[in-house]
């Protein structure tokens, strides 16, 4: 293999046109450095990118017009500004129910850790928790006790899991006051010892009321992700979840557009059955991204509620893919935040 000079290096990384897909910066702009010269490339990035190694290094040989690459890929997280050792908290939330934020919480949190993130999951839903059954977390499971004051997250498909569901009867509805559920809500995030985590993802209830509050006056949020139908009614709601974290000072990272589509199964034919281009339509009028649009497609749901989840079912997958590209997007955006926090792309000899 071929040694490539500094110089090269430096020149290939200087073009416009070498820039990061979700940030649409270049690597100089995003302060890439380069250590030293040879034909081993090896770039930390503040996002987990694992799924994305591939076409990052077939775009490095383009630029650099050599064959003669090896690409490493390494994540790096920005310091964030979470709490304990929670590096990133993280909220998934919607204006109204019936959008699939649940299903989509975790398979982002499962995304991210298929990218190569340390990834917690906190079901927030105080009244109406999913997530247990989601992760098929055997029904009656309890979490162990730290020290006779902490829980000890329940692990599932590679998360650390804290939920409601994990204390009380799946069938037992949770009849409480406002003030009931704050408390509730701040001793399963408070009072889990979550260990050393990348990005702690918080499945919110829907709307806009005390446990959102709650959250954000807690602990410090790195930033939201709102998910939303294409119809207009999810997206009047869509726009008051924006507006709230925003009156907050939490950072939006983006939308997801979910059942932004439906492929029939026989014919194949594409059809918008919830409206088409409402996603891209609020996340342009708030100045956000749109982190991905995901299908209405009956596996997902069948894997929910098997308790194996898309992306840990088949991460592979076509819809797995697509949860995983919104994934690197939404790290991608917080890493961004950080003006600190920049790649850093080391050449070593082999």
């Amino acid at each position: 293999m071929g040694t490539l000079s500094i110089e090269r290096l430096r020149s290939a990384l200087k073009v416009e046109q070498f820039v990061d897909p979700y940030l649409q910066k270049s690597c100089q702009d995003l302060g890439a450095r380069v250590l030293s010269a040879g034909s081993q490339v090896s770039v930390t990035l503040g996002y987990p990118a694992i799924g994305f190694c591939k076409e990052l290094a077939a775009k490095l040989k383009i630029h650099l017009n050599s064959d003669d690459v090896d690409l490493e890929l390494h994540f790096s997280p920005p310091p964030g500004r979470g709490f304990k050792q929670v590096k990133h908290v993280v909220a998934v939330a919607s204006g109204k129910g019936g959008v699939g934020k649940s299903t989509t919480a975790v398979n982002l949190a499962l995304a991210l850790d298929r990218e190569g993130a340390k990834v917690g999951l906190l079901d927030a839903d105080i009244y109406g928790p999913s997530q247990g059954m989601m992760l098929g977390v055997e029904p009656g499971r309890k979490p162990e006790i730290k020290d006779e004051k902490l829980f000890v997250p329940v692990k599932a498909h590679g998360l650390k899991t804290m939920s409601m569901s994990y204390l009380v009867d799946d069938n037992t509805p949770m009849v409480w006051r406002g003030p009931m559920a704050t408390g509730a809500l701040q001793q399963l995030l408070l009072q889990t010892h979550w260990e050393e985590l990348d990005y702690l993802i918080v499945d919110m209830p829907p709307g806009t009321g005390d446990i959102q509050l709650t959250l954000s006056q807690k602990v410090p949020v790195s930033g939201a992700v709102i998910v939303t139908t294409p119809q207009d009614i999810a997206l009047l709601d869509a726009r008051k979840g924006i507006e709230m974290f925003r009156k907050v000072d939490i950072p939006v990272l983006g939308v997801i557009e979910n059942m932004s589509l439906y492929e029939c199964p026989k014919c194949g034919e594409l059809s918008h059955l919830f409206g088409e281009g409402g996603g891209e339509r609020v996340a342009q009028e708030f100045g956000v991204p749109l982190l991905g649009e995901l299908p209405l497609d009956v596996q997902i749901r069948v894997h929910a509620d098997g308790g194996n989840p898309t992306v840990a079912a088949d991460p592979d997958g076509a819809l797995a893919q697509r949860y995983r590209d919104a994934a690197r997007h939404l790290a991608a955006r917080l890493w961004d935040l950080d003006i600190e926090a920049a790649p850093q792309i080391r050449i070593s000899d082999d």
